[in-house]
Parts: structure tokens; sequence; C-alpha cells
């Protein structure tokens, strides 16, 4: 397998007290895509067959998305398919300059099937990786991002996103009547369902680590509190005890506890519930507003926005409360940061001078960068591997829309929804 030949245009943000609005850069990344071929795959049967069809339109699609992948036309390829499973004649998969090359057999018995994938290295001449997968017919969309999953894994060297799905608050408009409903779709768009009526408006929809449940903000009977969705019952359930408005609900990684804002009396603060006692602990003190908190990936710190600054700033503080120490230090104000999965970065939404901001930051906010700009652009959610980011974007239409882009500023796309979407959260790997 080659590198992946990344070049980063990192020009990152420095700022100073004299001349900060002239430090704003938006970064860009340039990438090389790897040369793939895929051919059909080999099916035992005419209905194995069509099937196979499927799931290697599904690989395609979830590959070329990445944008870190060049896909070899098949009317390129010189070998047949069949032959590959005897011999690969590496030297014709180098003409066309497929440097790796994916092959793909599925067998069916007694209503399951078995997909077997190679992933050969062309230029080494060597298989790379080897799999087999055993599922049931029904579930060959997902068996599909579980390849995709693999291969990606294996030539970028970073975990696979693709058997993961899409929660987002979907919204529809008739006259002057607005209505929301909770949405979730694979990541790909497909299976998508509704998991609310739209008798409520809803907001900020939050994954629990197992996927079993979703935390939002409901404004039953007007009253804007944190509920919790279950998607095995399909019932929801309040959170807590408070009297007052809670909201920007966020599960920890251990799925135990969850971390929201409660306002009450002018303030807002920060206060934690353990899902198993239904204990409640007050996080933050301080007269001013705290909000959007998230836990690190080891549930010891906790990143959030507060105001006590004057300016909303990004600060981190122990999860189990304590002081807290501010983290941004650039140009206009920053919110709903979001800890990456891996740990190293935070994603925010920044504001300055009537332009929203999509950046990144380390978590001791260094290296601040901006990948994206928009009349708003709002909201990230990492991707499981924490390479991606999928946010919102509203480019003065009043159709808010679900985007995702590589944290280097690359592959900007749209992500497919049946209407306009907004405050999405993308799940872990199911």
């Amino acid at each position: 397998m080659r590198a992946i030949p990344l070049f980063f245009l990192a020009i990152f943000i420095t700022f100073s007290p004299l001349r900060a609005a002239l430090d704003i850069k938006i970064t860009r990344g340039h990438l090389n895509p790897i040369p793939l071929a895929i051919p059909d795959f080999v099916a035992d049967s005419d209905h194995s067959a069509q099937i196979s069809i499927n799931m290697r339109d599904v690989i395609l699609a979830d590959l070329k998305s990445s944008g870190l992948f060049n896909i070899i036309p098949k009317s390129a390829h010189i070998q047949n398919i069949q032959d590959i499973q005897k011999a690969v004649r590496y030297n014709e998969w180098r003409l066309i300059k497929a440097d790796n090359l994916v092959s793909v057999s599925l067998s069916k018995n007694n209503g399951e099937f078995r997909i077997e994938l190679r992933v050969i290295d062309t230029v080494r001449e060597q298989q790379i990786e080897g799999k087999a997968y055993t599922g049931k017919v029904e579930d060959w969309r997902r068996m599909a991002h579980k390849i995709s999953d693999a291969i990606y894994q294996r030539l970028i060297g970073d975990p696979g996103y693709f058997d993961t799905q899409i929660a987002y608050v979907a919204r529809t408009e008739k006259g002057n009547k607005r209505t929301e409903r909770l949405a979730i779709m694979d990541q790909d768009g497909e299976n998508h369902a509704y998991l609310t009526d739209g008798k409520n408006l809803v907001m900020s929809p939050r994954f629990s680590p197992d996927l079993r449940y979703l935390a939002f903000l409901n404004f039953t009977n007007n009253k804007p509190r944190v509920y919790i969705y279950n998607r095995d019952t399909k019932k929801t359930r309040l959170v807590g005890s408070f009297s007052g408005m809670t909201f920007a609900p966020r599960f920890s990684h251990d799925g135990n506890k969850m971390v929201m804002s409660f306002a009450h009396n002018g303030n807002t603060s920060l206060f934690e519930i353990n899902l198993k006692t239904l204990k409640i602990k007050r996080l933050t003190f301080n007269p001013v507003i705290d909000t959007s908190p998230c836990y690190s990936p080891d549930d010891e710190q906790i990143v959030f926005t507060s105001d006590r600054s004057g300016r909303t700033q990004l600060y981190v503080m122990p999860a189990k409360g304590g002081s807290a120490r501010r983290i941004s230090f650039g140009s206009g104000g920053y919110r709903t940061p979001v800890w990456s999965p891996r740990g190293d970065l935070i994603a925010f939404t920044k504001i300055w001078r009537g332009e929203f901001y999509i950046g990144i930051m380390r978590t001791d906010g260094s290296g601040e960068r901006l990948i994206t700009k928009g009349f708003l652009v709002e909201g990230p959610s990492w991707a499981p591997n924490g390479r991606v980011i999928l946010y919102t974007r509203d480019d003065r239409k009043g159709s808010p829309q679900l985007y995702s882009i590589d944290i280097t500023g690359f592959n900007e796309r749209l992500v497919k929804t049946p209407g306009s979407a907004l405050q999405s959260s993308w799940s872990q790997k199911r």
C-alpha cells in the first residue's frame, strides 16, 4: 500500500489585538486520491449476482464520498473478474494505474450470504487484506458498508465511518407553519425515518454511545426540556426534575451520565445527571451563561461555551467540576464545541463580523484552523474516526442542509436528506 500524498495548505490562525481582523483565513486541503479498481463481484447465482451489483454500487458510493479514492472505471479493466480468482495479472492493473485492487466473491446458503474480500497491492504484488463476512440476505446494505469500512481502514489507515447513522432535525414549512421532527438515517441517506410527529418543536438530537437512545430538546407544552427517546420502545421520557429550561444535552462516553445546561433566574449553569441513580450535580456556579458542554473521550474533562469573559469563548474544566481554563482567544465569538473522538482536537462554530465559520483547534486552544465559512454554518459533529465533520449550512436560501467536510478543508459535500435539515449528530459505528 502506498502512503497517501496529503498536502495540507495549513495556514494556522494567529491573532494579535491590533490586527486580528486580518488574520481570519480558511484552510483548504489538497489530496491526490488513491487509485483503486473494484471489478464486478463474483457471485454463485443469478440472485446473488443482482445483490452483488447493488452492494458494489453502495461500496463505490461510500468510497467516492470520502474524496480519498480515484475509482478506475470498469471500461478500463483488462483482466476478467473470473481470472482474478485464479491469479492476478499485476502488470495489467498497473497498466491502467490501479495501484490497488479489490476482489469480492459472494455465495448464498440457507438464506445467508458469505462474502470474501481481498485487497491487493498491485505495485508490491501481494494481498494486503483478507476478510470474510456472513449475514442475512436482507442485511446486504449494512454488509456493503462494513466492506467499505474495511477497505478504507486498510488503505487510509483510519477506521472507516460508513456503517454509521445520522440523527438530525428535519424541517418542513407550509405557509407560515413550520414543522420540525427528529429524523434518523444511514450516513448515506438511506433507511430514512422520522421519530417524532412534529407536534412539538425539537432541537439538538444526541446519540447515546450504544445508539439505543437519543437525547434531545423538546418543547412539550411550550416548556423546553431535555428528553430521551428510546429507539427500542419508541417512547420518550423527561430527564431530571428541573424546574426551568434544560437544553444542550450530551451523553458521557460510558453512557452512564449526561451533562446539560439549566437556565434559571437569568443564569445558565452546567449540570450533570447520573442516568442510573438520577442524582443531579451542579458543575458551574458563575452568574453567567455556560452552555454547550461536551465530554472528552475519556470522560475526564468537559469543554463548553461561556460568556464569563464578556464574549462567548471556549473553556475546559474537569468533568467532576472545578475551575475552568479559557482555551479560545481569537477574534469573534465561539460556540458549540465538540471534542474529537480521537481526543486531539475540538471542533467549534465561530462568528466574526457577520460571518460564520467551522473550525478546529487543539485541546489547549493552540493551532486554530478555520475550514469553511458561510452566511450560516454551525453545529459541528464528528464522524467516529475523527477525520470528517458534519454540520449545518444555510446560504441565505432559508433551507438549511447538512454538509460534511474533511478536517483539512477538503471534500466539502452535501449530505442527502429528503428536505431541510439541521442540528445533526453522527453516531458511533454500529
